[in-house]
Formats: C-alpha cells, structure tokens, sequence
C-alpha cells in the first residue's frame, strides 16, 4: 500500500495575483483612509473577502492584530505570548494602529464645506493657518496675563516692577490682534465676538459700564455682554449709524431681547441706513418665535410698518401682501400662546393700520374661536373687527354703546354665532359677553334672548328641583329681569346665584341687588 502524501506536494500553487499600485489620495478624507489601511494592513482583506475568504496567514495575523491594543496580549499566557510577538514579527504587523476614520472628524469650514473633502495640498495650508492662530492666541493669553499683572501690581518706592509691558511689546499685541482676526474670519468666517479682536471695531474706544464706587449691589454682566455694551456706548454717543452698529445691536438683543434702549437705536440705524423693511421683519420673525413674551419685538415691529407704510399705501397689492405676510406669521405665533397679550395688541393695530377688516380677518378670528371657544382674546378681537369697520360703523363709537350704523344683518350673524358657540359650552362666559355686547351695538333689548337664556334654567326657586346648566344664563336673566321691570325675579336669580350657582362671588351678586333700585 504507497503511503500517504502527507505534504499535499502535488497541489498546484495558485498564481499571485498581481497587486495594481495604491492610487495616490486626492483628499484628506482619502488620505486618513490610507494611513488607517497601512496601520491596519489585514483590514481591508477581512472587508472586502470575510474571515472565510482570507487566506490562513492573513486570517491569523488580523486575529492577532486585536491582541495588539492595550491590554489584551495581557489575557493570554506566557507561552501564548510568546508564540504571539513571534507570529506579529514574522508578519510584520505595526504595532500601533490608527482608529477608523469617521465621516464628520474633518468637521466644516466658515462656509459649510466637510473639510474632509479639501485637497490634500488645500488642508496642509487650511491646517497651517490654523496652528498659526493658535500659537497667536496662547502668545496673546500670555501677554494679557503679564499686562494685568503691570497694571495691577503694587510697587514700593525705589523698587522696580517686576511685571512691565514696553510700547514695542503693546504695538505687537495689536499686530498679533489684527493677525487672528483675518485669520480668524479666514478660517471660521466673520467673527465678530469678542470684539477686541475685529479690526472694524479697532478705531472705537469702548465706554465701559460705570459703577459708583463702593456699590452696595454692582451688577454683575457677563463678560460678552459687558464687552458688546461698552461698545455700544461708544457708537451711540459719536451717533454713529453704520452696517457695524446693526450688527452689534443684534448681538446685543440674542443676548438681552429685553434691551429697550438697544432696540430704538436699532430702528434709528434701520431709518438711517434706509434698510429694506421686509428684510428685518423676516429677522425678527424669529427673534419673535424664539422670545413669544418679549414687549419690545412688537413695539419694534409697529415702528417697522409705521416707517413702511407710506412707501406701500398706493400700491392695494403690496398693502394686502403685507396684511396676509403678517396674518400668517401671528398664526405661527398664536400656535405657541393663543392669549399673547402683545400679539393682541399689534394685531388690533396691525388691522387699523393696514384695513385689514371684513371677512377675511374675522374668518381668521373664527378658525382661533374653532380651536378654542374659551380663548377670549379672540372674542375680544372679533368684537373689534365687526364693530369697529369703517365701512359702516360710526368712528370712535364706545364698545359699549348703541351705534345704529351697524347694519341688522350684521348684529343677527353676530347674535346667532354668539348662541351657536354657548351651544357648545353653555358654562363658557366669554360667548355670553360677546352675546350681551352684541345687543347693545345693536340697541336690540336684552329681553330679545329671554326665551334662548331661559333654555338653560329650569325650576328656578324650587331648590330640590332646581336645574342650572349655566350660571352665565342666570346672570343674563337677573339682568332681562331687571330691564323688564321684575324686580323680584331679578333678585331670585342673583339669590340662587349667591346661594348656589355661583358662591365664590356672592358679595359681587349681593352688590348687584342693591343696584337693582338703581336705573
């Protein structure tokens, strides 16, 4: 029997393949990637075949690669160790590796580019600039540490200082300021905080905060804020109204958009420089959204259209945009805070302003009434838009008086909305104001919706059978009541309103009964 080949010498050797020269990296990115290969020379085989596609040798060596980081040769014993570095040398297997690059290492440039994808030769100069201003900016920690240290030490007669800072050496910190600002704005765009560091701001001298001396409370700014507000001292008192100075009050305002003072000046730099209204309105949008309970952005705003609108008023197209623009945006506004007094208040205006009645606006009123039927701000609003419009109401008619202008029709949509929407909530006291307002506007008797508050009220007086599905409706019949000329069914209601219906206020319902002999 002829033994065994026990060698396999009779196995064809497969041909080597022929390798194809690395291509050389185009950028950073693919440079990381080849300095990651090279310290990591079986990685690529195990991504590109699998374990089950290496050959054994390379198999093994991308097994002991793992036993190269820190710690893990640690695990195995003194013989495995040993037969480990033999098989790493003969492999010749780096002893250190780099990590896996990540997309996002490179980070972006001022103008969004991934860094990664800058030519090797444009990363080399992009990495130059910034190691230079970073040995800029320690030169210059080191500089102001000394020159405190000059300013504030304290020196015996007759001895020297030991910390000094030489003109020469305060003409190179200027230099050194002005070089980390270009390369600054070279290299994270147009930085303009601090500002000590923006050659713009190099010919102005900062007025700082001035606390009496001895201050029992100084306030205590933060240093960003402290250093904007120097500045803007200094501007506002040369009067200067410049690009700069708008730049610096929005800095300001991200900071404190409570600043009353800052946003006048802001509006004076707006007139001075004839800056394009819907340019700031677009800015301040978000300056809104981002601080809903701010007083000063709707004052600001109202000056904007004030200083706008005799360039728009010939034009009803421009007019109408602008009321839809602003329509718009305080429906983004009502989303965060349906009941923002401000918001209120501007629209009021806005619709005086610009003629935004009719049945455009109200219909906008009801869509907020829709979503909410308690909101009374839009009640509030909707009364304003209908009894109010130019149209057909008399000028500067009292919300609570008779204006016989209003047309009929008009107060019969009003009373029928009002009862359509105390249906839905009849315990809601903002439709039963709105229902009471509305009658007077018309000069309609209260006694007209007798029968439709009576609705809500059964067996008045007998108290085991007594039903009061609204104690707005009880009010509203003490008052028809009294209109009428029943005094003792008046006082009924406002005994039961005391009594029961509504207890908290029974010094209010009280104090009602007394004016009940009154006209």
């Amino acid at each position: 029997m002829p033994p065994k080949n026990k060698g396999g010498g009779t196995r064809a050797k497969a041909p080597e393949q022929k390798q194809e020269a690395p291509k050389k990296p185009q950028t950073i990115r693919e440079l990381g990637w080849q300095w990651y290969y090279d310290t990591n020379p079986h990685q690529k085989a195990y991504e590109e075949l699998g374990l089950s596609g290496m050959t054994p040798a390379d198999r093994q060596a991308y097994f002991d690669q793992e036993y190269l980081k820190p710690g893990r040769a640690k695990t195995l014993s003194n013989k495995a160790q040993k037969e480990l570095w033999k098989r790493v040398n003969e492999a010749n297997i780096p002893l250190r590796n780099l990590p896996r690059p990540r997309d996002d290492q490179w980070g972006r440039d001022k103008n969004g580019r991934d860094i990664g994808d800058y030519t090797v030769e444009e990363f080399w100069e992009y990495d130059e600039k910034r190691d230079r201003y970073v040995r800029l900016l320690y030169s210059s920690i080191f500089f102001r540490s000394n020159n405190i240290r000059a300013i504030h030490s304290e020196v015996p007669d007759g001895a020297h200082k030991i910390y000094t800072c030489s003109d020469e050496e305060l003409e190179a910190e200027r230099a050194r300021r002005k070089e980390m600002a270009e390369l600054g704005k070279d290299l994270y765009g147009d930085k303009t905080d601090p500002y000590a560091l923006d050659p713009d701001w190099d010919d102005v001298v900062p007025i700082p905060q001035s606390e009496p001396e001895g201050a029992l409370a100084a306030i205590a700014y933060p240093g960003d804020y402290a250093e904007a507000m120097s500045y803007l001292r200094a501007v506002m008192a040369a009067k200067e109204y410049s690009p700069r100075c708008l730049r610096l009050t929005e800095d300001i305002i991200s900071m404190n958009p409570a600043h009353y003072t800052v946003w006048l000046y802001r509006f004076s730099i707006i007139e001075a420089l004839n800056i394009s209204i819907p340019d700031e309105i677009e800015w301040l949008n978000e300056v809104s959204l981002n601080h809903i309970k701010n007083y000063q952005i709707w004052n600001h705003r109202q000056l904007l259209i004030d200083h706008y609108y005799p360039a728009i008023a010939a034009t009803p197209s421009d007019v109408a945009a602008l009321a839809e623009s602003e329509r718009e945006f305080m429906a983004r506004m009502f989303e965060q805070d349906a009941k923002n007094y401000h918001v209120w208040t501007y629209r009021q205006y806005l619709v005086r302003k610009l003629g935004m009645w009719g049945d455009a606006e109200r219909q906008s009123i009801e869509i907020l009434i829709h979503e909410d039927v308690r909101n009374n701000s839009a009640w509030s609003h909707r009364f304003f838009v209908v009894f109010s419009d130019p149209a057909y109401a008399t000028p500067d008619s009292h919300a609570t008086e008779h204006d016989p202008k209003v047309p009929a029709e008009i107060v019969d949509r009003e009373i029928q909305y009002a009862k359509d929407k105390i249906i839905l909530a009849p315990q809601n006291q903002s439709p039963w104001n709105y229902l009471k307002g509305v009658l007077v506007k018309g000069g309609r008797k209260l006694g007209t919706v007798k029968e439709f508050a009576g609705q809500f009220i059964k067996n008045l007086g007998d108290v085991s059978a007594e039903e009061v599905r609204s104690s707005h409706a009880l009010d509203l019949l003490a008052d028809i009541y009294k209109e009428a000329g029943e005094k003792e069914q008046a006082q009924l209601c406002l005994t039961r309103l005391g009594d029961k219906w509504d207890r908290i206020r029974r010094g209010y319902w009280e104090y009602k009964k007394k004016m009940l002999d009154q006209p």
